[in-house]
């Protein structure tokens, strides 16, 4: 491979990022990436997922004479990126989580994008450039899917009990006790649970489940004031919330043993095998669960309602155009084709898992494409009851540190909540003066 001079690394530098990281890191660089080679695309994605991908890319390949190297990547996906950036040659493209965007910026990783020279950028939905949005108010990435947190029930052991669909927290929970106790699967053995949770603090995964129950039960993590925010983890609210789940965990026992140190690809098989009957995750788990579990043994409903409503997470994948790569026109290519109806279509039927859930090109029709119930009931959770994360400049922090706590406090059943969340609050205080962030 050619080596670069300094002057032609300054300049790829500097123009892959348009106008500036916007947060004061220096951008990666070019070292030793050869102009010739194929486009390098990543993706956080399982073996299932991997394939739809693949096809993608083939016929992104086809209609635009652009090779594609891909690698799908799921374990330690951002170790490994973190990785090729300390060796300064990234990927060309990435796609993952909307969650990503705060640290990817922080790092240096992605550039200021100019959202109108990206073709077909009218045709995405504005809330779902919102997700490849920073702190700043200035675009980072490109949307590919968008999504909502639904909840997972399986029907068979509820009807087998006569209870009802469950509509609030009591009725949810008064489920979770049944299937715990009541040997819904009728094979005489206590050896059922109530409630899946991928607790692990990997990520922040515990965060990002607890966080949905935080807002239903009217807390927060962190409050918007105007352009700044305050901690909202300690207020009365948040307290009471995370008592309601601590009770789930230590007073009826109804949660899946060793939850807190489950993934969400290792929570996945105990819902499939019968071991747990609901399960709160996002809609991409349908086509394989309608395969492993059968498609009449499970329902797929909006999340029971706390005391302050149904508010779920709705985030979703974004395309990163990663900084130093001598591609850019080849980045900026795949990202305006993966917007394309023909490509959210692909991605929306991808066997079993689709990697496009919610569409963000707003001319396809999620009633068309799927001609699924549970699709439509996903659709308008996310329009009506689903929220981002807090868009501080990097949300990553507080995430990983509420799911610290939280799992702290599930797994000593910490009679002091109240306490715990108040210490907790303290060192989210410190990461948004850290970040400049604080109202």
């Amino acid at each position: 491979m050619p080596r670069w001079s300094a002057s032609a690394v300054a300049a790829l530098a500097v123009s892959a990022l348009v106008a500036g990281c916007g947060s004061g890191s220096k951008p990666a660089e070019v070292t030793n990436q050869d102009p010739n080679a194929p486009l390098e695309v990543w993706t956080r994605s399982t073996e299932a997922t991997a394939k739809v991908y693949e096809q993608i890319f083939s016929d992104f390949e086809a209609k635009s004479g652009v090779k594609v190297d891909y690698k799908p990547i799921f374990t330690d996906f951002d170790k490994q990126v973190q990785q090729r950036a300390a060796s300064k040659d990234l990927p060309d493209v990435v796609i993952t989580d909307t969650g990503s965007l705060g640290n990817f910026i922080k790092q240096g990783w992605v550039g200021q994008l100019d959202k109108n020279s990206i073709a077909g950028n009218g045709d995405v939905i504005e809330r779902a450039w919102n997700n490849a949005k920073g702190a700043d108010g200035k675009y980072y990435a490109v949307p590919f899917s968008t999504q909502a947190m639904i909840t997972m029930i399986r029907k068979d052991w509820r009807e087998k009990l006569g209870k009802p669909v469950p509509k609030t927290w009591d009725e949810l929970t008064d489920l979770a006790v049944a299937f715990t106790k009541d040997d819904p699967d009728g094979n005489g053995q206590a050896d059922t649970y109530g409630m899946l949770v991928p607790g692990t603090t990997d990520r922040g995964y515990l965060g990002w489940w607890a966080a949905n129950y935080i807002w239903q039960g009217g807390g927060d993590i962190l409050k918007a004031e105007g352009d700044k925010f305050s901690v909202a983890i300690d207020s009365a609210e948040s307290v009471k919330s995370v008592e309601y789940l601590k009770g789930l965990f230590c007073d009826k026992k109804v949660i899946q043993p060793g939850a807190l140190t489950l993934n969400t690809n290792d929570a996945h098989p105990l819902f499939e095998s019968g071991k747990s009957g609901i399960y709160l995750t996002g809609p991409y788990m349908i086509g394989r669960f309608d395969k492993s579990v059968g498609k009449d043994k499970y329902e797929v409903i909006a999340s029971p309602k706390g005391p302050a409503g149904s508010t779920v997470l709705g985030e979703g994948e974004d395309v990163y155009l990663m900084a130093g790569s001598p591609k850019q026109l080849d980045q900026k290519k795949l990202a305006e084709y993966l917007i394309t109806a023909d490509a959210q279509k692909a991605g929306m039927k991808g066997n079993p898992q689709p990697v496009v859930r919610l569409p963000v090109n707003k001319n396809v029709n999620v009633k068309e494409v799927y001609n699924d119930e549970r699709w439509n009931t996903t659709a308008e959770v996310y329009a009506n009851e689903a929220r981002p994360f807090p868009s501080v400049p990097n949300f990553t922090p507080f995430r990983q540190q509420t799911s610290e706590t939280l799992n702290s406090i599930f797994a000593k059943c910490t009679p002091d909540v109240a306490g715990e969340l108040k210490t907790l609050a303290g060192n989210l205080k410190k990461e948004l003066d850290n970040q400049k962030a604080s109202q």
